[in-house]
């Protein structure tokens, strides 16, 4: 992209009246956010859904100038964008019809061909919300995710504390410019944040944290995610917004579940009543739910145990599938009488332990 066609796109993003969904019209119509602002008005007014009002505002040459103020501001502070058509952009994120035009990234961040997923809740998170935050994170290392999530206090930066202490790439997505941070107490995480992940928004540096923003960037954690975590959260708040956008993108959506009298829990009790969360109650729900093959390389080389060393379950596994061959998870699950729920977890320390492999299909057999 040049800086041509970013200080144009620039503009685009300026106008007021034009959001990301009427923008990419445009520039899918006309071929480039330049052509949009040298296309005849007559024109644009033929496009579907394009109204005078729209189109009026285009032509202020305000749009330009202040655009050009953001671009220096881009090109000081070695700031990367990303133009929704672009290769680097993220590939979830391209199919939500609202994912900004210019994606604005500090650090080093790499999306491509990762599996992404966002952990989101309270701010005002308890020590059970931690508690189970950092087990997610520490059993899901195995499987090399990325993490994303806000930033702010509470439930966000306990994610990426967490994906940083199991050295996992964590994205923060914020919601202003990169010119500032919030919240400024925050700021001691941000070098380690940067070298492994990063932070991304759509917002310019004349953008502050209003409270309207935080709900608009919460659009970006859902759409770049193939699943949205939410720990804890009280009966309203930001992180069940991103659910419901979650859910909007046709993304999977995972709660905790909490004691019916904690206003804590009260919005995951209510994200699982109504069907719009699956329970997560054990880490390894998420990588069955998400069909997760263990990566290779956080493999650890172990030899196979002897029975004295399986547990009670995993001892029971391991002779029904020595005496069944390969079989289904469901099948192990229903003959072993062992909650599907529980039975991820099992099977997936079983495999580190070296006594069984997994299989195409949610199969297993026993080594």
């Amino acid at each position: 992209m040049t800086d041509q066609e970013l200080l144009y796109l620039l503009a685009l993003q300026n106008v007021p009246n034009i959001g990301d969904i009427t923008a990419k019209k445009l520039i899918n119509h006309c071929g480039s956010a330049k052509a949009v602002f040298e296309e005849r008005q007559g024109n644009l007014m033929k496009i579907d859904g394009i109204g005078s009002v729209t189109i009026k505002q285009l032509y202020y040459k305000d749009h330009l100038l202040a655009s050009e103020k953001e671009l220096h501001f881009i090109k000081e502070n070695g700031i990367k964008c990303l133009y929704f058509k672009d290769d680097l952009y993220p590939e979830k994120l391209k199919h939500c019809i609202d994912g900004p035009i210019v994606l604005f990234q500090a650090g080093n961040i790499n999306v491509k061909q990762q599996r992404i997923i966002s952990i989101v809740g309270t701010r005002k998170i308890t020590t059970y919300g931690v508690a189970f935050c950092e087990k997610l994170v520490e059993q899901l290392s195995a499987f090399n995710p990325v993490i994303v999530s806000g930033f702010a206090y509470g439930t966000d930066i306990t994610a990426q504390k967490a994906a940083l202490k199991h050295n996992l790439q964590t994205i923060g997505c914020l919601a202003h410019g990169l010119n500032q941070i919030y919240p400024a107490s925050h700021k001691k995480y941000m070098a380690d944040i940067e070298k492994n992940g990063g932070f991304v928004t759509d917002f310019w540096s004349t953008s502050n944290p209003d409270r309207e923003n935080f709900l608009k960037r919460n659009r970006i954690i859902a759409g770049m995610s193939e699943a949205t975590i939410v720990i804890e959260s009280a009966e309203r708040g930001g992180s069940l917004v991103t659910a419901d956008i979650a859910n909007s993108y046709n993304r999977e959506v995972f709660a905790v579940p909490g004691r019916a009298v904690d206003p804590q829990s009260a919005g995951c009790n209510n994200l699982i009543k109504y069907q719009k969360a699956h329970l997560l109650s054990d880490p390894m729900d998420v990588p069955y739910i998400l069909n997760w093959e263990l990566v290779e390389s956080k493999k650890q080389p172990v030899q196979k145990q002897l029975f004295v060393e399986l547990e009670g379950d995993e001892k029971a596994i391991y002779q029904y599938l020595k005496a069944n061959d390969k079989q289904l998870m469901d099948t192990i699950a229903l003959e072993c009488r062992i909650p599907i729920f529980r039975l991820a977890g099992i099977l997936l320390n079983m495999e580190l332990k070296g006594v069984l492999r997994p299989l195409p299909g949610k199969t297993f057999e026993a080594i």
